[in-house]
């Protein structure tokens, strides 16, 4: 016959200070996200010493549009590259988005009619994406390098060196006017709207399951009933159409359509995907962090345009960003695993006899 014997349990508990203090868990303190907000508070900080305008109204609306575009490419990036594959080809396609609105609104095509066929364009493109890399086994590397390449020179040969600019006030005030009575872009609602179903979908619905296992193991996701190849068929077209919507918008910002719209933006892209703590090697990250990288990114560049930084030094911050978004969330994750064990060893779990518990 089993003994049992009752220890009876002191009045009070001692309480883990991780407990006592939600804010001080390693899980939190050592996130990525915690430290992008430390990073965002610098450079707001730096903003207001460089110049007194740059806690205005107008200065809010400017930073943000201006990155609005980059900011809508760089959610479907998040879910292609955590899924282990990159899109390189994001930018080529926003030009060819623009020259194609250009080319039907001049050949006397209404908006009405050009934007659904200008998405339908992008999503074409990220479907070729898509089968090259999913379907044919390629390196999305190298598919998305030459379709970098493909798109580009194919919105020349749309539009040439012609710039289309008479598009009507209503759509170029979208690109960069505010909700009225307040300084917030249109964009950045657009953005936001996106930002809310990403987040849902990558972190609350089966497919955001889906994307990470795929990233994490694609053969087990694959032996788990993952149609793999369909699900990054699906990532490459979702992400030209918002390649391509991002082309509108810049179009409508600019007040013109050129076939250049839009070079270099992938650099800036990658950078904040590799900024928001997203692993380059595929498996992990957050839409909440890249969300945070944006607006760390846009304040940066509103600070050192404030202060009268040349887009050249400016295009070595960004190049300095992204090597520290690739080295600094490795540093992060050893320090939080560091964390841990300090604090296990501080304070080590109670003697579940000490503390009440029925022992066999």
């Amino acid at each position: 016959m089993t003994k049992e014997r009752a220890v009876a349990a002191p009045e009070s508990a001692p309480v883990s200070p991780a407990v006592a203090r939600p804010w001080a868990h390693p899980s939190v303190l050592a996130r990525w996200e915690f430290f992008l907000v430390l990073i965002l508070g610098l450079f707001v900080w730096m903003g207001t010493r460089v110049s007194p305008y740059f806690l205005t109204p107008s200065n809010f609306a400017n930073l943000t549009s201006a990155m609005m575009e980059v900011a809508i490419m760089a959610l479907p990036a998040t879910l292609i590259i955590i899924a282990g594959e990159i899109d390189l080809s994001v930018e080529s396609t926003l030009g060819l988005a623009s020259a194609i609105l250009g080319f039907l609104w001049a050949a006397g095509v209404p908006l009405e009619v050009d934007i659904p066929l200008v998405l339908a364009v992008g999503g074409l493109a990220g479907l070729l994406n898509g089968l090259l890399v999913a379907r044919a086994g390629l390196p999305s590397l190298v598919v998305t390098l030459g379709t970098l390449a493909l798109y580009r020179g194919l919105a020349q040969v749309v539009l040439g060196t012609r710039a289309i600019s008479d598009f009507p006030s209503g759509f170029t005030a979208f690109g960069f006017g505010t909700v009225p009575g307040s300084p917030i872009p249109w964009t950045l609602i657009v953005f936001a709207m996106l930002g809310a179903v990403f987040w849902f979908v990558a972190h609350a619905t089966w497919i955001g399951r889906q994307v990470f296992a795929v990233g994490k193991n694609k053969d087990a996701a694959r032996y788990a009933a993952v149609d793999v190849a369909a699900l990054k068929t699906a990532l490459f077209v979702v992400s030209g159409v918002l390649a391509a919507l991002a082309g509108i918008i810049l179009t409508a910002r600019f007040s013109s359509a050129r076939g250049d719209n839009g070079s270099g933006l992938v650099l800036t892209v990658v950078t904040i995907v590799l900024l928001g703590g997203v692993d380059i090697n595929g498996g992990k990250g957050t839409i909440p962090g890249v969300i945070l990288a944006v607006f760390t990114l846009a304040t940066l560049q509103s600070a050192l345009n404030l202060a009268g930084v040349s887009g050249d030094y400016q295009t070595v911050a960004v190049g300095l960003l992204l090597i520290v978004s690739i080295t600094a969330p490795y540093i992060a994750r050893q320090a939080r695993t560091v964390i841990g064990r300090v604090l296990r060893a501080r304070h080590p779990p109670p003697d579940p006899v000490a503390h009440g518990e029925v022992v066999g």
